[in-house]
Parts: C-alpha cells; structure tokens; sequence
C-alpha cells in the first residue's frame, strides 16, 4: 500500500489501479511501460531511426528560408531577412499561373483519383467468383507498379500523331502539345495507374461486412445496388474519411517527376506548378533560399488543408486521425 498513490484509493479504501498507474511520476510509468512493451519498441526503431534521420532532421534546413544563403557559411550561416522571399513570391509574376494551375491539377486528381478507387472497390466486392475477383484485382494494380519514366514514355507512345493508338486519330499534333488538354491526360492517366492500388484499402473494409447483413437485405428483396447503397457504402464511410483526410495533406503536392517529364514548351502555360518552379529556381537557378521559401509555403498550405479537413471530418462523422 505504500507504494500506491493517496489519490488512487477511494473513501471506502478501495484501490483503483487505473487512476494508481496515472497518478505514478512519470520516470516509473515509464520503465514500467518500456519493461511491458519492449519488444515492440525494439521492432519500429528501425522505422522510428529512418524517420526521424530522413524527415525531421532535414528540417533544420528549413531556415534557409528566412536566410540569404550563403555557399562559404552554409546552412548554419547567412544574413537574417525574415519572410523577404515568401514577400518575393508573392509579388512574383507567376504566382497566379502556378498557383492556379498547381490547384488545377492538384484537385482534379485528387477528387478523381479518391473516387475511382471506391468505385472499383464497389464493383470488385460484387463479384462472386474468387478467382475472376482475384484475376480483376491483380490487373488493376500492376500498373502501379510501372515507374513514372515508363508510364510518360507510354503516354508519349500512344499520344504519337504518326503511329500512337490515340494520336492517330487527333491530328498532325500530339495532344500533350495542346496545353488545355494536360491536366486531363495527367488526371486520367494517374487515375488509371492507381486506382487498382489505392482500392485495397476499401476492399479490406468490404471483407470486414458480415455475411447475415448480405443475406437479410436478399431476403427483403434488396438488389445488387441496393446491397451496395445500404451495407456496403456505410461500412467503408469511416475508412473513405480517414483516406480524405489524408489526401487533404497532400492537395498541393503535384507529382514533380511526372510533371516534369510531361512538360514541353507548348503547354508550360499549364504545366507549370510550384513543385517544378521550385526545381528552376532552386537547384537550376542556384536561388537555395528562395526555393526553400516557395517549398515551405506549399507544405503549409497543405497543412492547413489537412487540419481543416479533420476538423470538418470530426464534426461531421466523428471520424479523425488527431
């Protein structure tokens, strides 16, 4: 009893563990956690090490930012000029063309690529032959595995005017000369070479359904839409809002390797979005400290992005990842 909390033991001197292990000063709880769970902690330091060495360790260079780099003083050195190249990008005359078209691009994917996957999911889950649903799913996602390099060299291929599937029939042209046409062929291409990836997460939360919900709704007359409008789409509600979620942190980040490759001179005037500008200014342009400002303000706004729409997510479903 000596070692138990006096908060921990109620009027009739009953002791609640609970409240006695919250009570303890942290220095104990912490070995006694670490004693329990130390296996655990041996298996993701490996993970927790690439982390925190990859992601949160080069942050530090985030100062570059609000610095005029210098090459001789490096990144502990430069003059401090606070938010002069945000000020600098703000005032740029392409910031509205990058900005519109990185939301441009960003959005289309992002609202195409999120749905297209439920939809495949919806659709795979209703087949019933195992090994056609097997056959389906594995076809899907292969393309997922194909490099950006390959998927733009594809695209280059059947967009040929002279010999390509498609060009052939578009004229003397090939589309990714027509600026107007590179968010869909960037969209419709992405879509295609994830969806069948990004569905697994669904067609696990489909498993998850008890089969007696399927049997009840047959017997009350339900159909194959009505199966999937009242059993399935309400099982994966929570699992579609944590993907959402997620996506929201990301709404801004346009792939820059497929960007970059697909770009040409004729359709720059729509392909040019901050990730790419961030390259030219930054590693072409040898401007470290303006492309590190550019870079940050994009991270932040898809971190505003993220926590409204966890915000809005908790209130609405109750459904959130913090």
């Amino acid at each position: 009893m000596n070692n138990i909390p006096a908060g921990a033991i109620d009027a009739n001197g009953v002791v609640d563990n609970t409240k006695a292990a919250r009570l303890r000063p942290l220095p104990v709880r912490l070995a006694a956690h670490f004693k329990h769970f130390w296996p655990i902690w041996v298996m993701i330091a490996p993970a927790l090490c690439f982390v925190a060495l990859f992601a949160y360790v080069p942050m530090y260079g985030l100062r570059l930012a609000f610095v005029d780099y210098d090459p001789v003083e490096g990144i502990m050195g430069g003059e401090w000029v606070g938010l002069k190249y945000f000020k600098q990008f703000f005032e740029s005359p392409q910031f509205l063309q990058l900005m519109g078209n990185t939301f441009r691009i960003s959005l289309w994917t992002l609202v195409m690529g999120f749905i297209a996957p439920i939809i495949l999911a919806l659709l795979i889950n209703q087949i019933g032959n195992l090994k056609i649903k097997s056959f389906v799913q594995t076809i899907t996602y292969m393309p997922h595995f194909i490099s950006v390099v390959v998927i733009v060299s594809m695209i280059n291929i059947f967009l040929n005017p002279g010999s390509g599937i498609i060009g052939r029939f578009t004229g003397d042209k090939s589309l990714l000369a027509n600026a107007d046409l590179f968010t869909p062929i960037y969209w419709i291409t992405e879509v295609w070479q994830h969806m069948g990836w990004d569905c697994i997460i669904y067609l696990a939360a489909l498993s998850s359904v008890d089969l007696a919900l399927y049997e009840a709704a047959k017997i009350d007359g339900a159909g194959r839409l009505q199966l999937i409008k009242y059993v399935d789409i309400p099982t994966i509600l929570p699992t579609v809002g944590i993907m959402l979620i997620l996506r929201m942190g990301s709404v801004l980040s346009v792939g820059f390797e497929k960007v970059f490759l697909m770009q040409n001179p004729m359709n720059l005037p729509k392909s040019n979005v901050i990730s790419v500008y961030t390259y030219q200014i930054g590693i072409l342009g040898n401007q470290f400290s303006y492309g590190t400002a550019i870079g940050l303000f994009n991270t932040v706004i898809n971190f505003v992005f993220l926590v409204v729409a966890n915000y809005i997510s908790k209130k609405a479903s109750d459904t959130s990842i913090f």
